[in-house]
């Protein structure tokens, strides 16, 4: 029987696509393998070929990443690009394995938000705007720039600003910009936006905690003034 390349099994069950669709703990050992070396020999497709070298370390990761990038090349369909890959991908894992769990910082409290952002923005000689998205423990997830604006206001699209927070699946969410002026005192323009994310944040059931105004040694917290 004619061997089928990979590109021509179902989607659902090429390494690639399985990944993308349904995360990498969906996927074998020899499968995440397969990915790192691309294809296999004329004989046999990626995934074959690397069920056959981990069946040689007894299906055994740890012994997998003892070969030689000589004793990989034994194999048929893995060169030394291909060994070089498997065992940079070995070492990483024990590299991670060793590290630390980055730590999130907390930024339940306007104070917290401004002491996180401020390094960033007291300089600015525009405005810039922020959402910081976090999970149920005010860790933060991810903080991302929506825009960078003119000297007196800048531009927040909702759409954008809630598309980053389900892409995250955060579950609290909060906004900062920053005054180059120096004054604190929100705009018209500040208080419609904050009443808007509002909204949408109640759409979608994500607590919105705050929007803060940032200047260079002070701030303004629409929570702390009970306006959000």
């Amino acid at each position: 029987m004619e061997k089928l390349n990979i590109n021509q099994w179902a989607e659902e069950d090429r390494p690639r696509e399985k990944m993308a669709n349904l995360g990498a703990e969906a996927l074998s050992d020899a499968e995440l393998l397969a990915i790192l070396i691309g294809k296999g020999s004329p004989k046999e497709d990626a995934v074959t070929l690397m069920k056959r070298v981990l069946a040689d370390c007894n299906n055994n990761l740890n012994t997998l990443g003892k070969m030689s990038i000589h004793e990989l090349c034994h194999y048929n369909g893995i060169g030394e690009a291909k060994a070089i890959s498997i065992l940079a991908a070995c070492e990483l894992g024990k590299r991670r394995q060793s590290g630390s769990p980055e730590e999130r910082p907390d930024l339940g409290t306007a104070t917290r938000i401004y002491n996180h952002m401020h390094p960033k923005m007291q300089d600015l000689g525009v405005e810039e705007f922020w959402v910081l998205l976090m999970n149920q423990h005010h860790r933060l997830i991810k903080k991302v720039r929506i825009s960078h604006g003119g000297i007196t206001e800048t531009a927040a699209d909702i759409r954008v600003i809630m598309r980053e927070a389900v892409l995250v699946n955060c579950t609290i969410l909060a906004v900062c910009h920053n005054h180059p002026s120096g004054n604190i005192s929100p705009s018209k323009q500040d208080y419609e936006l904050t009443k808007a994310i509002q909204r949408a944040c109640d759409f979608m059931r994500i607590n919105f905690l705050d929007h803060v105004i940032i200047t260079d040694g002070q701030y303004y917290s629409f929570h702390e003034q009970g306006q959000c």
